[in-house]
C-alpha cells in the first residue's frame, strides 16, 4: 500500500505565485489546493483537512493575520500548522503572525530550497503530533475504573465477561506483553529449587 500523501493549502492572491508553489511542491509528493483570498481558504475547510497551510499575508479582503485567527477560532481547524508566507520582514509583523497562530514563516521573494525545508519540518511534526494524540486516546480508552477480580485479578469487560488482565489491555490499546515471574512467585512456586538462594542471587540469575 503506497503511503499517503501530505496535503498543502496554498492561499495566495498572486496566480504567479500560485502556479510556482502548484508546480513546485506537486513535484516532490504534495497534493496541493489553492485559494487566492482568505475567505474562500476558509470555505475550502468546510470540506478538506490540509496538513499545512501556506498563507500570503498581504491579500484583498481579510488578510493573512485575520484569516489566521479565523482559522485558529474554529475548533475542527484549530490543529492546522499555518506558515506565513511575506515580504514583512519587522519584529513587529513575526510577533503579529505569531500572535495570530502561525508556526513560522517564509520571506518573499521565497526561495524553493527553504519552502521545501520549512514544509518538510513542519508536516513532520504535524505527524507526530497525530501519533501522539492517538497514542493519548489508546491510553484514555483504558481510564476510568475497571472492575477486578480480588483473588484471580481478571478484568470485567464492557460486556460483562471476565478476563485476564493481559488480554483485555491488549485489545483496549497497542501494548504488547512480554512474561516473567516476579521473585515472590518464583518462591511461591518454585521453592523447592531456588532453596538457600536470596532474591539477589535469583535477580543475578535472571540477567
Amino acid at each position: 500500500m503506497s503511503e499517503k500523501k501530505s496535503t498543502i493549502l496554498v492561499v495566495d492572491d498572486q496566480p504567479v505565485n500560485l502556479k510556482v508553489l502548484l508546480s513546485f511542491l506537486e513535484s516532490h509528493g504534495f497534493v496541493v489546493r489553492l485559494a487566492d483570498t482568505g475567505e474562500r481558504a476558509i470555505r475550502s475547510l468546510e470540506v478538506m483537512e490540509p496538513d499545512l497551510i501556506l498563507l500570503d499575508v498581504m491579500m484583498p479582503g481579510i488578510n493573512g493575520f485575520e484569516t489566521c485567527k479565523r482559522i485558529k477560532a474554529n475548533k475542527d481547524s484549530a490543529d492546522i500548522p499555518i506558515i506565513f508566507m511575506t515580504a514583512l520582514d519587522s519584529i513587529e509583523d513575526k510577533i503579529n503572525g505569531f500572535d495570530a497562530g502561525g508556526v513560522d514563516y517564509i520571506t518573499k521573494p521565497f526561495q524553493k530550497v527553504e519552502v521545501l525545508a520549512r514544509v518538510k519540518t513542519h508536516v513532520t511534526l504535524r505527524n507526530r503530533e497525530r501519533e501522539l494524540q492517538k497514542a493519548l486516546a489508546d491510553v484514555k480508552e483504558l481510564s476510568g475504573f475497571l472492575p477486578i477480580c480480588s483473588f484471580c485479578k481478571k478484568i470485567r469487560d464492557d460486556e460483562g465477561y471476565w478476563q485476564q488482565v493481559d488480554k483485555y489491555i491488549t485489545e483496549h490499546s497497542d501494548v504488547l506483553f512480554s512474561h516473567g515471574i516476579c521473585e515472590h512467585c518464583a518462591e511461591e512456586h518454585y521453592g523447592d529449587i531456588l532453596k538457600g538462594v536470596s532474591i539477589e542471587q535469583y535477580r543475578e540469575r535472571k540477567k
